[in-house]
């Protein structure tokens, strides 16, 4: 089959998903010949286009002498050169590179992705053995890309973070830092990230055109089989980049998603990440989404029934009720366990905070729990309460206060997350007073701090008093630990993990109960 194309390389480009044999193992099938009026080698534009395209061979004929007759009849002209153009593996990219400095004046121009000829005749070009040529070019291909799946259970993933205005240097660094923190704890590498600096957000692609494909350039080159950005995308955002890069593409919210669908143990935890789980993907079934309804009446509603899309929606939604009325049954059976527990008049105390700030290792070390730790983002989902017994040295008496150690918090925290996780929140708002644990160890401590306080703001029971304790004091230098002390003077200053600094949280933790329950 012969396609023809007018126009520059980036117009007449295939679009990656319309390829036959697109993979980063191969080459795409395709030949192209391209004509030039000006007698120079194939430009930029043009070869990036062909490295885009996974083209087997780029051919670019330089024709000159063209003119028209006075009665506009064909063209004049004759080919004066042609240059061959193809890709090249990454370790034959190292050789050529070492040649090109051995051999001066080399004929051939060598860049990171392909590799360009010297001036060809027309005899010398139909010469060529193009079939021995893509061969050997696919097996190189091949066996880079073995080498690459030594573990085929992880994504090879490059980032795309885009910073706008309303952003600062510092927070970007730290949302990218945070973003590559929960590709790896989802089970992905993280190869590279792509940034870009805009004034706003591009509403079709997010980021601009040419970034796009440097986006897509770079994912073939690394062999990445997998695109996620730093913030949330449109459906309509998704499709038009899976079209132009080529490679499943996701978001910052389905990696959060994908955790907690890893991390969830118990049976409401499964509930609630599925719950959250349907109800984000609902809107970015592939299709026309509600224009394919033919359920309505009227002009264009008719037809031969529920599509294959229409049907999907509507299981979708049928299940998504049934989650919900479930997660209510859950609310209401952990309403009650409140109850009961507020009956009995033993105090609760919700520990929260910042994902990774060590919440289950302090919930050990204070009961002697044996709740799963691990230095992940989201080690653990799954409301945990256990009983501190508090002894007081003075009065010999004993005190006895609930502890729940909750899911952590982050920047952003999804919407259907928020509305998922509502019976697990709620042991936050029912709580008598909050243990507001900080990893003092982290960059962006004090910007965790702001997160955990916006998310709390949202709840719609205002939460009791609350202790600030900053943990990891062990793995910090002296003029953090000053600063946490000026900024916060009332906090307390552990080591969960080395056990410092335990005994007086557990006094300030018996005067916070005191105090929210005078205030009742």
């Amino acid at each position: 089959m012969i396609r023809v194309g007018v126009g520059t390389p980036r117009q007449t480009q295939i679009p990656p998903l319309e390829l036959p044999r697109y993979g980063a193992e191969r080459l795409s099938g395709i030949r192209c010949i391209a004509t030039h009026l000006k007698p120079e080698p194939p430009n930029e534009a043009a070869l990036t286009a062909m490295a885009l395209q996974r083209l087997d061979a780029l051919v670019v004929l330089n024709i000159t002498g063209t003119g028209f007759t006075r009665r506009g009849g064909g063209a004049a002209g004759y080919v004066k050169e042609a240059y061959l153009a193809h890709l090249i593996p990454q370790e034959s990219e190292a050789l050529l590179a070492s040649a090109a400095l051995s051999q001066a004046g080399s004929s051939t121009v060598q860049t990171p992705s392909w590799s360009v000829s010297p001036p060809l005749s027309l005899d010398e070009l139909t010469q060529q053995d193009f079939l021995d040529l893509v061969e050997n070019l696919e097996a190189e291909f091949q066996r880079e890309f073995v080498a690459q799946q030594v573990d085929i259970d992880h994504d090879r993933v490059l980032i795309v973070g885009v910073m706008t205005d309303e952003m600062t240097p510092l927070r970007f660094h730290d949302t990218l830092a945070e973003l590559a923190r929960l590709v790896e704890t989802a089970g992905g590498d993280v190869l590279q990230t792509v940034q870009q600096k805009r004034s706003r957000i591009h509403p079709q692609t997010v980021v601009g055109e040419g970034k796009v494909q440097e986006v897509a350039l770079t994912a073939q080159t690394l062999g990445a089989n997998l695109v996620v950005f730093d913030r949330d995308l449109s459906p309509a955002q998704v499709r038009n980049l899976e079209a132009q890069i080529g490679l499943r593409v996701v978001d910052r919210t389905e990696v959060i998603l994908d955790i907690f669908a890893q991390r969830a143990q118990s049976r409401a935890g499964k509930l609630q990440v599925e719950l959250a789980q349907l109800e984000y993907m609902l809107p970015r079934l592939t299709g026309r989404g509600l224009a394919m309804s033919r359920l309505g009446g009227g002009i264009g509603t008719r037809g031969p029934g529920e599509t294959k899309l229409e049907t999907e929606r509507r299981a979708i939604q049928r299940r998504i009720s049934r989650l919900q009325q479930e997660v209510n049954q859950l609310q209401a059976h952990r309403s009650r366990l409140r109850q009961r527990r507020q009956h009995r008049e033993v105090p609760s105390v919700a520990l929260v905070g910042y994902t990774n700030a060590g919440k289950s290792t302090l919930l050990n070390a204070l009961t002697n729990a044996e709740v799963y730790t691990a230095d992940q983002l989201f080690a653990t989902l799954d409301p945990t309460t256990r009983r501190l017994v508090i002894s007081h040295a003075e009065t010999g008496e004993h005190e006895e206060i609930l502890l729940t150690d909750t899911v952590g918090f982050i920047h952003e925290l999804p919407a259907s997350l928020m509305d998922a996780f509502r019976a697990t929140l709620e042991e936050v708002t029912e709580a008598d007073a909050l243990l507001h644990l900080v990893d003092l160890s982290h960059p962006a401590w004090l910007s965790h701090i702001r997160a955990v306080r916006e998310i709390l703001a949202q709840m719609p029971v205002t939460p009791g008093p609350a202790l600030v304790a900053f943990n990891k004091i062990d793995q910090v230098n002296s003029e953090t630990l000053a600063l946490a002390r000026e900024e916060f003077p009332l906090a307390v200053f552990i080591s969960a993990s080395q056990r410092l600094g335990l005994e007086t949280l557990r006094h300030r933790l018996t005067q916070l109960i005191q105090y929210a329950v005078d205030s009742r």
